[in-house]
């Protein structure tokens, strides 16, 4: 018996477009469109009140040259080793340790363990972090005077100050890569530990040969997703630091906030952030070449 029509002729072709109508217009309304007007106010000299001015590329060469921006920026190039190399290498130590010979038992339960500060708000984090780091009652604080040392106001010294909010980024952001890794590594067939093994390869040469090569989409999506963190990282800075002391951690997010709603510099605001978008553009773009490359 030949099955009734279920549609006029052609009907399939157009279901998938419009399956796709309402994300896409969620996504154009909320991302596309806010993008776009951001990248149009970076050419207009406007206080978020009167009439837009157009200034050209006016507030590019004063990002330049206002002596804030720039700083900002080498910071958020700091922020790159404590975003992305230390998390992702702590990570693949701990897969390593956990998973690649034969995995250790209860590993669910390090997996939920160690993902615990990735879920945590990063208002939280920053508050409790903020205490532990207190040179009067912090827990840092009675630990190193336990051990004889002098506690120190770690985050209230330039030269402390930006390591200490990197570390915690580090303690925040090494579970995602973990929890990537973990899950990828039990995917990689046995056999080439075996093989590896029987070939007489210690455990760097499982991890150089056969772990890596496995973990490469693992790593380049937790590379990407790190990088992006570490240039539009805003609310560990303005929670712990806000920016300072001597604007030690300004970053650019939080000269792109103090610029547009302390200053009301809106147009100004706009230019650091289109500079921060194409700079995460641009990053990611490098990784996914790469790891399309290696591959």
């Amino acid at each position: 018996m030949t099955p009734a029509p279920s549609g006029h002729a052609g009907g399939g072709r157009w279901r998938p477009y419009a399956l796709l109508a309402v994300p896409a217009a969620v996504y154009g309304t909320f991302v596309l469109y806010p993008l776009a007007t951001t990248v149009r106010l970076a050419f207009y000299d406007w206080n978020g009140i009167a009439t837009p001015v157009v200034t050209g590329v006016g507030n590019f060469v004063e990002l330049m040259t206002n002596g804030r921006f720039v700083p900002a920026l080498s910071h958020n190039a700091v922020f790159l080793v404590f975003y992305t190399v230390i998390p992702v290498a702590l990570a693949l130590l701990l897969t390593v340790l956990l998973a690649q010979d034969r995995p250790v038992g209860g590993l669910s339960v390090y997996r939920v363990g160690l993902f615990v500060p990735q879920v945590m708000p990063m208002v939280v984090v920053g508050v409790v972090w903020g205490w532990i780091y207190s040179p009067v009652n912090g827990v840092l604080a009675a630990v190193v005077e336990a051990l004889g040392g002098e506690a120190a106001p770690y985050l209230g010294q330039v030269s402390t100050a930006l390591p200490a909010v990197g570390m915690v980024a580090s303690w925040v952001q090494y579970g995602f890569a973990l929890v990537l890794f973990l899950a990828g590594i039990q995917r990689i067939d046995r056999t080439l530990y075996e093989a590896a093994a029987v070939d007489g390869g210690g455990r760097w040469d499982k991890l150089r040969h056969v772990t890596l090569p496995g973990l490469r989409s693992e790593i380049v999506v937790a590379t990407v997703v790190s990088l992006i963190a570490a240039v539009r990282v805003f609310d560990l800075v303005f929670v712990m630091t806000r920016g300072g002391p001597s604007d030690s951690t300004n970053v650019v997010a939080y000269e792109i906030y103090r610029s547009a709603f302390l200053q009301r510099e809106v147009g100004l605001a706009a230019a650091g952030a289109t500079v921060m978008i194409t700079i995460i553009l641009a990053l990611s773009l490098v990784v996914i070449r790469y790891g399309e490359q290696r591959d």
